[in-house]
């Protein structure tokens, strides 16, 4: 570690602010398609939890749906800190591992499906409508962990990544793209979310 990364880790350790509990980084297809793209998550997974994550979701956006295969085999081999769960199109089951992978699965579809699985529940007279809020719907999205942060790479645009969950997260944009990320790009991140005066939409 560089002189400045140790300085970005003092500011961190010692500040009296926060660190974020859960994470979320944004990736593509295209970016583990890189060299060394999968040494980088491993490295990400280890700084995150070395810096108080509870827990971490990694959402990759696909355009061509065949890749997903291939992607889910590297991503579920992937040496990691904490259990890891992957889920991509069509799967439907709650994640609660410390580590979350999503490939392809977007944030309309999973709340869409979860208004679905409502909407069975009332029809079966399992469920009252007048008992649904937003628990409700949080308990049925594939990703229930809210993130306070999440980390984009490469660009200042988001994808369809949970919509719901991250409607009062706080936003980190970097230019470096996700071959080049090192230790520091993580810890300003950090010390930028450590920075910030969250309002929860207010």
């Amino acid at each position: 570690m560089g002189i400045y990364d140790r300085y970005l880790a003092a500011r961190i350790r010692y500040s009296d602010a926060a660190t974020p509990d859960r994470v979320a980084i944004v990736l593509t297809e295209r970016d583990l398609l890189e060299q060394g793209a999968y040494d980088t998550l491993e490295a990400v997974f280890e700084w995150a939890f070395e810096y108080g994550a509870e827990k971490l979701t990694v959402y990759v956006s696909v355009l061509d749906e065949d890749a997903v295969p291939t992607l889910r085999r590297e991503l579920e081999s992937v040496d990691a800190p904490r259990p890891v769960a992957v889920r991509g199109p069509g799967d439907d089951q709650t994640v609660e591992a410390p580590i979350a992978v999503s490939i392809g699965l977007g944030g309309k579809h999973e709340f869409a499906a979860a208004v679905e699985a409502l909407a069975r529940e009332v029809d079966a007279g399992e469920l009252d409508p007048d008992d649904i809020d937003e628990a409700e719907i949080e308990c049925r999205l594939v990703f229930p962990a809210d993130p306070d942060l999440v980390i984009k790479t490469g660009a200042e645009r988001l994808s369809d990544f949970m919509i719901w969950q991250s409607v009062y997260s706080e936003l980190y944009f970097t230019d470096v793209n996700w071959r080049d990320v090192r230790k520091r790009e993580y810890l300003r991140a950090i010390r930028d979310y450590q920075q910030r005066q969250r309002r929860f939409g207010q």
